[in-house]
């Protein structure tokens, strides 16, 4: 990968990166962030999920819960745990006590592993070599100040995906732009709706009927 690209493109965005962190609020902020269950599969629940589970009491919350992976494969659920146990290693750095609730964490989550990982980075900080999958890379003792730039390289289909992050100070991770159009779209779709889809949806729906919501 052209490292001096990725950086080059990272400077090249900066006034707007600038503007999208101080004037625009993350779509993570409307996230419960005292609901820790919620904040670890807000990424990879679907619409009718998020907007049912927000209107549902402390039981019902509980109940879906269980709904929720009795209604996927246990495939998908073993899946889901190795991602969020690489999350809580490895990104604890910049949200100690929730790490899947950042920028890499979630799209980590709900992606998985890049394909290769693009870097502009300080020479002292190691990185794994060229053509090193990055989810061979223990990250675990990462020096957030170390790495000024990411750029998360996954293909689909016929195309690449990019996810481009910016280092914030004091330990940050943000999404600055991502690459791909409605390809990216498409590639989060198929992972919300395949990778971590329903075996029966119209039984799944029915199931959360009974739920009790708020009053």
């Amino acid at each position: 990968m052209n490292t001096s690209r990725t950086w080059r493109d990272l400077c090249a965005l900066g006034a707007i990166v600038f503007s999208i962190l101080t004037f625009a609020a993350p779509a993570s902020a409307a996230i419960p962030k005292k609901d820790a269950w919620y904040t670890q599969h807000y990424i990879i629940m679907q619409d009718f999920e998020r907007k049912l589970y927000r209107d549902l009491s402390i039981e019902g919350r509980k109940n879906f819960q269980n709904l929720f992976w009795a209604a996927r494969t246990p495939e998908a659920r073993a899946k889901f745990q190795a991602r969020l146990d690489y999350v809580i290693k490895n990104f604890w750095k910049e949200n100690s006590k929730q790490p899947w609730n950042t920028d890499r964490g979630r799209t980590y989550l709900l992606n998985g592993a890049p394909a290769s990982i693009d870097y502009d980075q300080n020479v002292n900080f190691a990185t794994p070599m060229p053509g090193q999958l990055a989810d061979n890379a223990n990250r675990s003792g990462e020096d957030v100040g170390a790495n000024r730039g990411e750029i998360w390289i996954y293909p689909y289909n016929q195309y690449f995906i990019e996810y481009t992050f910016a280092f914030v100070q004091p330990s940050q991770w943000r999404i600055t732009q991502t690459t791909g159009n409605r390809y990216l779209g498409e590639l989060e779709t198929f992972n919300k709706k395949v990778t971590f889809g329903l075996v029966d949806e119209a039984a799944y729906k029915q199931s959360l009927e009974g739920l009790a919501k708020n009053k």
